[in-house]
């Protein structure tokens, strides 16, 4: 894991910006296309701004979502409702290439399976995203992964539902997709975060997150989340 800090979260969002930018870049250059799973939460919504102007070939770009809460379309619960007006109203990507979790289905088990079904399309059997884009909670949960939830232990689904947390039920990639994943950012902000940050570097295996694998991985965090950090030699 290659960890940067920088000193707040404007400069999170310029870096993470530019480097999904070039990772897109190679990506179509070396197969066609760039597959990218993103996040919720407030954390990579500056982000996903700046990468709005950024010189990417969205024409050649898919993007799924990591997780997404059990709510009406356009609710503001909805990790869709802020990535929509963070980037995706504002870019040239047809609706056939933005890949909605159904989490207003009624068979939320069925929508589930569809959506492995629509991710192999893109991005193979089993699918392989060029990107998982990945937060943390002050609990230790990254997607919606959070502690105790029965999805922690799915191995044999790269989708899953997950109990009410904060209100909520949740549809979320699990871990063996993620982990499958060619490339992983990290976006951690804010003191909330000390904690879990400390304990995710550390390795702690009490953390969801530390689930996540290490090699491939670019963690950016500001200096409010890495305060709790050792120092680098």
């Amino acid at each position: 894991m290659k960890i940067e800090i920088h000193p707040d979260a404007d400069a999170i969002s310029l870096r993470a910006a530019s480097w999904i930018s070039k990772l897109a870049g190679r990506a179509i250059h070396n197969r066609g296309r760039f597959v990218a799973a993103l996040s919720g939460g407030r954390t990579p919504l500056q982000t996903f701004r700046i990468l709005a102007d950024a010189p990417v070939e969205w024409r050649r770009v898919h993007i799924a979502q990591v997780d997404e809460r059990v709510a009406p379309l356009g609710d503001p619960d909805r990790n869709l409702t802020h990535l929509h007006d963070a980037l995706l109203r504002r870019i040239a990507l047809p609706s056939a290439r933005i890949h909605r979790m159904p989490v207003d289905a009624a068979n939320l088990s069925a929508a589930a399976a569809g959506y492995v079904r629509v991710l192999e399309k893109v991005a193979g059997t089993p699918p392989i995203f060029d990107l998982v884009q990945l937060g943390l909670g002050p609990d230790g949960h990254t997607a919606s992964l959070v502690p105790g939830d029965p999805a922690l232990d799915v191995e044999n689904a790269d989708v899953a539902l997950t109990e009410p947390y904060h209100g909520r039920s949740r549809m979320t990639l699990t871990f063996r997709a993620i982990n499958r994943a060619r490339r992983i950012l990290w976006l951690v902000t804010g003191e909330d975060k000390q904690e879990a940050l400390a304990d995710l570097v550390r390795g702690d295996p009490s953390l969801p997150a530390t689930r996540v694998r290490r090699e491939g991985v670019l963690l950016l965090a500001d200096r409010a989340a890495a305060a709790l950090l050792e120092p680098s030699p």
